[in-house]
């Protein structure tokens, strides 16, 4: 009896599940690993910068100046973003106005990098170098569009100390010099502004406009 045919044919089949199981096993531990990555916490801070003091300059002129308690970075997440957790203080610069600031003051605030977007909310309050006052309870800003906005009801006071409401939010360029009002009016309830910070800063942030001497210094300039 000729045996060399069924001597290839076990080992044929001896080859065959070997490189099946070969296989089973890749797949297995790739499977592993993608839920290990999956499993892997991301969502926690990189870095974190106490008394922050950030200064941002465009060929040399400063545009954006902020005091923070505690900054954190988080950049192994999926989309980056910063959090000032408590409070924040920043002035933005008009190279027609160099010497005169816009102000704003928030309780919070996230910076997402990769699309230049930023939040504020908690007792915003924002001063232009205008003297005008504005107050509500968050605003947003589109960095690359140069364009901030709010859907809260925004309390706006001018230097005479007149008011106007707009009940339904309103849209501005980044300097608040142009800004366009919702459903505005000219009466208002000042409880309603009392509860909203009153005009004035919170306590979270009221003494951000001074720097501590243990502040970190950090200055950005694009050119």
């Amino acid at each position: 009896m000729n045996l060399l045919p069924k001597i290839i044919h076990r080992k044929l089949v001896a080859a065959i599940l070997f490189i099946a199981a070969m296989l089973f096993g890749i797949v297995s531990c790739e499977e592993n690993i993608s839920q290990a990555k999956k499993d892997k916490k991301t969502d926690f801070p990189s870095k974190i910068i106490y008394n922050a003091y950030i200064v941002q300059r465009d060929s040399g002129f400063v545009k954006i100046r902020f005091k923070a308690p505690i900054l954190q970075k988080y950049e192994f997440v999926d989309t980056p973003y910063i959090e000032a957790k408590k409070g924040l203080y920043l002035e933005f610069f008009d190279a027609k106005k160099p010497k005169t600031p816009g102000k704003l003051w928030a309780d919070y605030a996230k910076f997402i990098e990769p699309q230049e977007f930023y939040m504020a909310k908690g007792h915003v309050k924002v001063i232009n170098n205008e003297g005008q006052t504005f107050v509500m309870n968050s605003i947003y800003w589109d960095k690359k569009d140069r364009k901030m906005y709010t859907s809260d009801t925004v309390f706006i006071t001018d230097k005479n100390g007149n008011t106007f409401v707009a009940a339904n939010g309103m849209r501005a360029k980044d300097d608040f010099s142009e800004y366009t009002l919702k459903n505005n009016s000219g009466n208002f309830n000042p409880k309603n502004m009392s509860d909203m910070g009153g005009g004035k800063p919170s306590p979270k942030t009221d003494s951000l406009e001074s720097v501590p001497t243990n502040t970190l210094k950090v200055s950005l300039d694009k050119h």
